[in-house]
């Protein structure tokens, strides 16, 4: 401010000599110059200059500076804070600290053009911005780098002053809402004394906004919202928002047990639902609030991936037809970060859905953890700067101003489908929950907020001040509320048992629930020959005129050679699988790390034309009116994108939808998705989904963290067929998993462990004929075995097989059969029953692994295979996944093999014996 307080003394000829340094390099001037400098040439364009000068009149200019003072930190002197006092920031706004004298207020400034109130006063200019900026709104905008965004918002706040003007019907209209929020929540804490609900009460006009954001949002050409929200308020949106019936919501306070055996359902308030709002075109506006776990913000991805495969599938990628809702805490939106992980895909090609409106519970306090305590930030919103979005501060209290926000960023997101966030500044009435006691930890506030006003009451007192609504009845309105809610409590009395619908019904309808039969025995999955021949050629082909790298030259022609010889690897037969699937209608989705290539640089979906920044997608030039194909290189996060995978996934359960962790172990950083969601949804939600997950794994001395995709942990979570854990061992059975998907008449998510070295191992390739028939193949018997020579059975699954081949090959140990369990889960115990009773002379049953004891399939074997006596051939048991020895890898490798074949006869394979087992 130093250049600022001596301006009006320099003569017009020092300025316009730094001016014009300024203008030839700006870097030649120093930074709080440059500064000062910017807008100039606007100025010089639209104000008045001293006659024979070319620089604009000074104190003009502070004058603009004071403006922009404002525009910049106006949002730091607002009165959004609706019981706390806000926190102090110097500078002040006060025109001293712009080099302005207060002899100066009376005084006529062109500077009032800029805020569009023409020739004014430097009075009026403050009285304008102070209405503007510093009210129950506050804005954050003025980092944005688009000139065109902030235009937009500066017009828009400034021609209005950020002050909302409301028809009568409107008003009524937000009274009916804020009334049914609040005696909603009174009357839940009447009723249901000691019942965790998680209470809106101190933020109920977010029931108004939220009302806004449909209303508003469908005149502007939005068909669906997708919401996703934590616990508190939830009740409150799911009752006036969604429309669902009070009695249901009544009758899950009694914990009934469900009329679906098969159900272990959730707390009221972690539940999904759907409706169908009535509009005055005809067309319904759906509604979708999407199931969510007590993670906070785990529900964000799902609603982002769910809203983009609604936008594609029935929208045909138009954006301005759903908005996904985000609804926030304070406390979890600053300290969560996969609310950064779902910003930096907002904007990307293959992950955007057209904007998210971001709306903030903000109770200035997480569970007891003050907000001082609880983040580094100015704002619990600061995180969206990261992505130049919006943001928009409010005092809740004042539902109107709350209202009007809404109805802004919404005009935003649709402008310019960008994200757009409302932080709504209320407080908790109670503790975290309805039983807990808030005044432990925040004594000060919590006198303060039991004696504050309820929202209700302040509205009604500002419509009687201003005489809006002068015959409103405000005890009759409360009372018509309660006798509504009290007819539907007794209702809610008659229930016997509660029920939990799929909250996309609509979408899931044609999918049945999966039974035990189901997964006996895998139905045909086969393409015929031809047609499997003709896609493989189409696929190996590259467009004539066109150049591509060599090496992307002999791979196709390497590809097409298999095919000719009537063999494929395991990259080709997935992509024959996507492309048969593609034939016959069916989208496919791949999104992950270096998908489009593949970590191993083994699949090669997409060709960049050489010398050039285009690119050729084989899959998408099959045939005419196939499916489309979409694979996306995901950005460096597994959280994030897992989740928006899933969310796609529950949008279309008639395409394949496939995420693909870079290695099988990273998957770990989303295992919130994978425990919340995948795993558990069908039973506590009655959700299905039919994701696929390709996890990279195997032990080829790469170390610990590039050697386990975890098998046990998610064998640890399978039960009630909730969902299929596969590893594979031939490119055949790869084909049959990916089609199975979608051929059979259920929905199951599928967990792959995908090979590395396996991807170019001479033995795994499959006969183009074993793609050309049969099905998927729970368990592969040893085809090679004389049943009645085999005196041990070993049992193993994934690359370990040609591991133990190679070896048997070696030494000619023939009395072993080696059987592949390729799909863990559901384990497939018939046929693993054929196959025992087939080898007659077998005295002797092992399970061999690479992974540590505790770690692998073993323990779920063991647990699962009770027919016989299994023994364990693995790994001693570790902290650790592997060695970071490649020399050490070896030597376990290899002594893995001979013991699994009975070479060595110590009783422990590892452990003391180690390096010293007599062979």
């Amino acid at each position: 401010m130093d250049t600022f307080s001596y301006l009006n003394n320099l003569d017009n000829s020092v300025l316009e000599e730094l001016f014009e340094r300024f203008k030839r390099d700006p870097m030649s001037v120093e930074e709080s110059w440059r500064k000062f400098f910017e807008g100039f040439e606007f100025c010089q364009i639209n104000y008045k200059a001293e006659e024979g000068s070319s620089f604009i009149i000074p104190n003009e200019f502070l004058v603009l500076n004071l403006i922009r003072g404002y525009r910049e930190r106006g949002h730091l002197f607002t009165r959004t804070n609706p019981v706390r006092a806000r926190r102090t920031y110097t500078p002040t706004l006060d025109p001293i600290n712009f080099g302005l004298d207060r002899s100066e207020l009376p005084k006529s400034f062109q500077a009032g053009k800029e805020i569009g109130i023409g020739n004014a006063t430097l009075q009026s200019i403050i009285d304008h911005l102070n209405e503007t900026y510093c009210q129950s709104i506050g804005t954050e905008y003025m980092f944005i780098r688009k000139p065109e965004m902030v235009e937009w918002l500066q017009k828009k706040m400034e021609t209005t002053r950020n002050r909302p003007v409301f028809s009568i019907g409107e008003k009524s209209h937000i009274l009916s809402k804020l009334a049914e929020a609040v005696v909603f929540e009174k009357f839940i804490h009447k009723k249901f004394p000691g019942h965790k609900s998680f209470s809106l009460e101190g933020c109920e006009s977010l029931i108004p906004a939220l009302d806004a954001v449909v209303r508003y949002g469908k005149e502007l050409g939005n068909e669906e919202f997708i919401f996703g929200m934590a616990h508190r308020g939830r009740l409150n949106v799911l009752a006036h928002i969604m429309q669902k019936p009070y009695f249901q919501i009544f009758s899950e306070f009694e914990g009934k047990e469900y009329n679906d055996e098969k159900l272990l359902g959730d707390v009221k308030y972690h539940l999904g639902f759907s409706t169908d709002l009535p509009a005055g075109d005809g067309n319904p506006t759906h509604l979708t609030l999407c199931p969510n776990p007590s993670h906070l913000e785990a529900v964000n991805p799902v609603v982002e991936g769910l809203s983009r495969s609604i936008i594609d599938h029935v929208y045909n990628g138009n954006f301005d037809k759903v908005s996904p809702v985000l609804i926030h805490g304070d406390a979890s939106i600053s300290g969560q970060g996969i609310i950064y992980e779902i910003l930096q895909m907002s904007e990307l090609p293959g992950y955007t859905s057209g904007g998210t409106i971001h709306l903030v519970v903000n109770n200035q306090i997480g569970f007891t953890t003050n907000y001082l305590e609880g983040r580094s930030s100015t704002y619990c919103t600061d995180v969206a700067k990261t992505i130049q979005a919006p943001v928009f501060h409010v005092n809740a209290d004042d539902v109107e101003a709350v209202v009007y926000t809404v109805k802004l960023a919404m005009e935003f997101r649709q402008r310019f489908r960008k994200d757009v966030f409302i932080d709504l500044l209320g407080y908790r009435k109670y503790g975290h929950n309805e039983s807990d006691e808030p005044r432990f930890t925040q004594p000060i506030l919590y006198r303060a907020i039991e004696t504050h006003t309820d929202p209700l009451e302040i509205y009604l007192n500002k419509l009687s001040a201003e005489g809006s609504l002068p015959e409103i009845d405000a005890e009759g309105i409360r009372q018509r509320i309660k006798e509504n809610l009290e007819a539907c409590f007794e209702k809610s009395k008659t229930v016997e048992k509660a029920t939990i619908e799929h909250f996309l019904g609509s979408i899931w309808a044609g999918i049945r629930k999966a039974t035990p039969d189901d997964f006996i025995l895998s139905q045909e999955t086969g393409v015929p020959k031809e047609e499997l021949l003709e896609l493989g050629f189409t696929i190996t082909a590259l467009p004539p005129g066109i150049s591509f790298f060599r090496k992307i030259v002999k791979l196709q022609n390497d590809r097409k050679e298999m095919l000719e010889s009537g063999m494929v690897d395991w990259a080709m037969a997935e992509l024959l699988a996507y492309g048969s699937l593609l034939h016959e209608g069916f989208p496919v989705r791949l999104s992950g790390q270096d998908s489009q290539r593949g970590t191993f640089s083994h699949r090669h979906s997409v060709f960049t034309v050489e010398d050039s920044e285009e690119k050729y997608i084989p899959l998408e030039h099959l045939s005419p009116g196939q499916a489309g194909f979409s694979v996306c290189n995901s950005p460096l996060s597994e959280y994030g994108v897992l989740g928006f995978e899933y969310g796609y996934a529950l949008g279309q359960p008639d395409s394949l939808t496939i995420w693909e962790a870079q290695f099988g172990d990273f998957s770990n950083g989303a295992q919130v998705i994978t425990d919340q969601y995948i795993c558990s949804a069908e039973e506590k939600w009655g959700v299905m989904n039919h994701l696929v997950l390709f996890l990279p794994h195997g032990y080829e001395g790469q170390g610990p963290e590039h050697s386990s995709g975890r098998i046990e942990r998610f064998l640890s979570i399978c039960g009630h067929f909730n969902i299929q854990v596969v590893n594979l061992t031939t490119p055949a059975n790869l084909f049959h998993a990916l089609r199975r998907q979608l051929h059979r008449q259920i929905r199951k998510p599928l967990i792959v462990f995908t090979p590395k070295s396996l991807l170019r191992h001479p033995r795994c390739i499959s006969p183009t004929d074993d793609l050309a028939s049969g099905w998927f193949k729970e368990v592969l018997d040893d085809e090679t075995a004389d049943a009645k020579k085999i005196t041990k059975l070993v049992f193993c699954s994934g690359k370990i097989y040609y591991d133990i081949l190679q070896k048997q090959e070696e030494t000619g140990r023939n009395h072993v059969a080696l059987i592949r369990i390729e799909q863990l889960y559901p384990l497939p115990t018939e046929q693993i029953r054929e196959i025992l009773d087939k080898y007659i002379n077998v005295t002797h049953y092992e399970w061999v692994q690479e992974e540590p004891a505790n770690m692998g399939a073993w323990n779920f074997i063991q647990d699962q295979l009770r027919e016989v006596t299994l023994n364990c051939i693995s790994r001693p048991t570790s902290g650790s996944t592997a060695t970071g020895s490649s020399q050490l890898h070896k030597i376990q490798q290899n002594l893995l093999t001979e013991k699994a074949l009975g070479m060595c006869t110590c009783e422990q394979a590892f452990g003391s014996c180690r390096l010293e087992c007599s062979l």
